[in-house]
């Protein structure tokens, strides 16, 4: 009974999602960006796609919101499909794309006015929407101004509450804190959490920050390669690494042999060198660290510091694909201009 209960659960659970991709892909000639990604949102969750610039992210926000078709596969977006009924999921969706899209001779009121106007919110709706929206991110008192002269933080803000002028049911947002100062990043975090609140929507969030994921998240997807690597609330993700603790060690020398007994040892779940620093997955890491001290001693090394922790989110994408996300490889550099250039083609 108990299985058929679930069964009957996780069915429920996929009929009430917000979206729900099935082997969604998307590929620029050779270059596969989406790679048959199978993930649920659930209805009102804030849910985080993390992965490095690169990593298909931003892909496959582009195909859910309809601007660009799937290669192979699909998605329900606010229960429409994306091939099939493109302008029902446009009209139940919210979009703030990475680049400001503001018009920045107009004023706060004019921006979100023609933006209503386009969703035909009409009048007196309209006006009680936008007095509603600009009170919420406070910028009400700020409503005439030429948006010109808003700085990133208020501009951002603004994208925000003009996304949700026609009440949709998923706000998608592409890297919403990118460019802002630390101050005004954790200002965007509070309005999201606040709009969250109020207004009872889903929200898809495209991030490379790390604090961001677990700061506002309820659940994360992690993706590499434009493949779905894990899923799960970031908590679950921590304890799929909790096997042990974390050392970072930085070395002043750290010869192969040295290395290469770190690898081997006993103590060491997963090692990963970047130039003079060592970051390893270790068990029972106060007993390991003296023995690490001892053993790169043993092997001609030197240690200049070396420091323990729990794991982190990084730790988490270290562990599933074996590189930090806060690494800028050439490789994503690489798949980067690649896949821009085959979105111009």
């Amino acid at each position: 009974m108990s299985t058929v209960n679930e069964t009957v659960s996780r069915v429920e659970a996929v009929l009430d999602a917000a979206v729900q991709t099935i082997d969604i892909t998307k590929r620029f000639g050779e270059l596969t960006a989406v790679d048959r990604i199978n993930l649920t949102i659930d209805a009102e969750e804030i849910f985080g796609l993390l992965g490095p610039n690169g990593a298909g992210k931003t892909t496959l926000i582009r195909m859910l919101t309809t601007v660009l078709q799937p290669t192979e596969g699909t998605a329900k977006v606010a229960g429409q499909d994306i091939r099939r009924s493109p302008n029902k999921v446009r009209q139940k969706i919210g979009v703030v794309s990475q680049a400001m899209t503001l018009d920045v001779e107009l004023s706060a009121w004019e921006n979100m006015e023609l933006y209503a106007k386009y969703y035909d919110v009409r009048n007196p709706l309209r006006r009680e929407r936008i007095t509603e929206l600009l009170e919420v991110v406070g910028l009400l008192d700020r409503a005439d101004f030429a948006v010109g002269s808003f700085s990133g933080g208020m501009k951002r803000r603004l994208e925000l509450v003009r996304s949700l002028v026609h009440r949709p049911r998923v706000l998608f947002l592409d890297e919403p804190t990118t460019g802002l100062d630390p101050q005004a990043r954790i200002a965007v975090w509070d309005y999201l959490r606040k709009i969250h609140k109020e207004e009872k929507i889903t929200i898809a969030i495209t991030t490379h920050y790390l604090d961001e994921a677990e700061a506002l998240c309820d659940r994360v997807a992690i993706v590499d390669y434009g493949k779905l690597m894990a899923l799960g609330t970031p908590a679950e993700l921590k304890r799929k690494v909790m096997g042990g603790d974390v050392v970072e060690a930085e070395f002043t020398s750290l010869p192969d042999e040295a290395f290469g007994a770190l690898k081997d040892s006993d103590f060491t779940i997963q090692i990963k060198r970047r130039d003079s620093s060592l970051t390893l997955l270790v068990k029972h890491g106060a007993e390991a660290v003296p023995k690490i001290v001892e053993l790169v001693n043993a092997k001609g090394g030197k240690i200049s510091s070396i420091t323990l922790r729990e794991p982190t989110l990084d730790d988490v994408f270290l562990h599933f694909t074996g590189r930090s996300i806060r690494e800028d490889t050439g490789v994503t550099r690489k798949r980067f201009v690649s896949s821009w250039e085959g979105m111009r083609r």
